[in-house]
C-alpha cells in the first residue's frame, strides 16, 4: 500500500530528464549547421571569403583550439548559471556567427567569429551531455537519442548548403542558418535554470586517465586522420568528383548518427557501456588498418557506422565514474582531450600523408586506439545496486 504513491515519481523524473535532454539537443542541432557547412564551403570558396587556403585551415581549427583553453571557464560559467541562461547566450551568439559568415570577409574579421563559436559549442555540448546523464538510469539510451536530434540539423543543412553555393554562391546559406540558430532560443528557454553543483579541481594539472587517452585517440584517428585521409586518398580515385563525394560522406556521417546513435545507447544499456566501447573500438581499429591498406570506401562506410554507435558511450561512463558535483568538470575534461586529438589529427595527416606510407600511419593509429580502449575496459565503472544510490549520482 505504501509503495503505490511512490511509483509515479521515477517516471515523472525520467520524463523531465528526457525532455530536458531533448531540448538541449534541439538547441545544439539548430545552432550547429552554420559551423558544419563552413567546413564544407570555406576550403572550396576561400577566395570568396577573402582568405587563403592556409588561412581557411586555421579558421576551421580555431574553434577547437579555443575550447582547449576555454572549456574550464565555460564549465564554471555553466555550473554557476545553469542551462537556460548559458544555452540562450550560446544560441544567440551562434546566430551572430552565422550573420558574420554571410557578410564579413578576411581572416581577422572571421577569426573572432570562430573563437566565439568554439565557446558556444562548448557550452551547448556540455549542456547536452550533463542533462543526458543527469539520471544514470537510461543515460546511454538518452545520450544516443540526444546525438540523433543534434545530427538532424547538419544532415539537412549540408546538401542545402551545397546546392545554394552552386546556384547563389557560398554566403547566402549562412543567413538562413542564422535564422535557425535564433529559433533555437525557443528550445533553450525551456531548459532548467537551476545551477549545477560542482567542486573546484584539487589541482590545475591532472595526469590523463584511460578515458582521456581514448578520447584523444578517437579525436585524432576518427575526426582527424580519417577525415583528412578520406579527402586526400580519395581524390585520385574519383578525379573531379571528390568534393561531391566528400560532401555526401559528411552528410552520411550525421545521418548515421540519427539512426545508429540511439541503437548504440540501447546496446550500452543492455550490455554495458565499457564492454561496448572496447568491442566497437577494436573493430574500428581493424577498419582503420583496412582503410590504410587501400579498402577506402568500404572501410570508410564501416568507420562512419562504428563512430555513430560509439558516440553515446563516453558520457554515461564518465558520469558513473565521477558521480556528484565532479560530473560537469569531468565531462568537460573528456571533451578537451577529444578536441586536442581532433586538432592534432589534421596537422599530423597534412605532414605525414604526402611522405609516409598510409598502412603504417593508420596502422599505428589503430594500434594506439585499441590500446586505449582496452585500458578503459580494465577500469570498469562502479555499478550502483541501490536505486537511492542512483538518485544521488544525478
Amino acid at each position: 500500500m505504501s509503495s503505490t504513491p511512490l511509483t509515479p515519481a521515477p517516471t515523472s523524473t525520467a520524463s523531465a530528464t528526457d525532455l530536458n535532454s531533448r531540448h538541449a539537443a534541439i538547441a545544439l542541432g539548430l545552432s550547429l549547421p552554420a559551423d558544419v557547412v563552413l567546413y564544407l564551403l570555406l576550403p572550396m570558396y576561400a577566395d570568396q571569403f577573402g582568405v587563403t587556403l592556409a588561412e581557411a585551415g586555421m579558421l576551421l581549427a580555431a574553434n577547437r583550439l579555443v575550447r582547449i583553453a576555454g572549456y574550464r571557464w565555460v564549465a564554471r560559467f555553466y555550473a554557476r548559471n545553469g542551462d537556460r541562461p548559458t544555452c540562450t547566450i550560446a544560441v544567440v551568439a551562434a546566430a551572430v556567427c552565422g550573420v558574420g559568415y554571410a557578410t564579413l570577409s578576411g581572416f581577422w574579421a572571421l577569426l573572432p567569429l570562430r573563437l566565439m563559436w568554439g565557446l558556444c559549442f562548448a557550452a551547448l555540448n556540455l549542456s547536452t551531455q550533463a542533462l543526458a546523464t543527469a539520471d544514470p538510469v537510461g543515460a546511454a539510451r538518452r545520450n544516443g537519442r540526444s546525438r540523433a536530434f543534434i545530427a538532424m540539423g547538419p544532415v539537412l543543412a549540408l546538401p542545402l548548403g551545397a546546392l545554394m553555393a552552386h546556384w547563389l554562391g557560398p554566403r547566402a546559406i549562412f543567413g538562413i542558418l542564422a535564422v535557425f540558430s535564433l529559433l533555437a532560443v525557443f528550445a533553450a528557454r525551456r531548459l532548467p535554470s537551476a545551477p549545477h553543483r560542482t567542486e573546484k579541481p584539487k589541482r590545475r594539472f591532472q595526469w590523463p586517465n584511460s578515458l582521456d587517452g581514448w578520447s584523444f585517440m578517437e579525436g585524432l584517428a576518427l575526426d582527424g586522420l580519417f577525415i583528412v585521409g578520406l579527402s586526400y586518398l580519395g581524390k585520385d580515385l574519383l578525379p573531379g568528383g571528390a568534393v561531391i563525394v566528400a560532401g555526401l560522406l559528411m552528410a552520411l556521417r550525421y545521418l548515421a548518427e540519427i539512426f545508429l546513435s540511439p541503437v548504440g545507447g540501447h546496446l550500452a544499456d543492455r550490455f554495458g557501456a565499457e564492454r561496448l566501447l572496447v568491442s566497437l573500438s577494436l573493430v574500428t581499429a581493424v577498419a582503420l588498418v583496412g582503410f590504410g591498406l587501400g579498402w577506402l570506401w568500404s572501410c570508410a562506410a564501416l568507420i562512419v557506422v562504428l563512430r555513430a554507435l560509439q558516440l553515446p558511450l563516453l558520457s554515461p561512463i564518465v558520469a558513473r565514474r565521477t558521480p556528484g558535483p565532479e560530473r560537469v568538470q569531468a565531462l568537460a575534461a573528456r571533451s578537451v582531450w577529444r578536441d586536442i586529438g581532433a586538432g592534432a589529427g589534421p596537422l599530423i595527416a597534412g605532414l605525414l600523408l604526402p611522405v609516409a606510407s598510409p598502412p603504417w600511419l593508420y596502422g599505428i593509429a589503430a594500434l594506439l586506439l585499441a590500446i586505449m580502449a582496452l585500458a578503459c575496459g580494465r577500469n570498469p565503472s562502479p555499478q550502483s545496486t541501490s536505486p537511492h544510490a542512483q538518485e544521488r549520482t544525478s
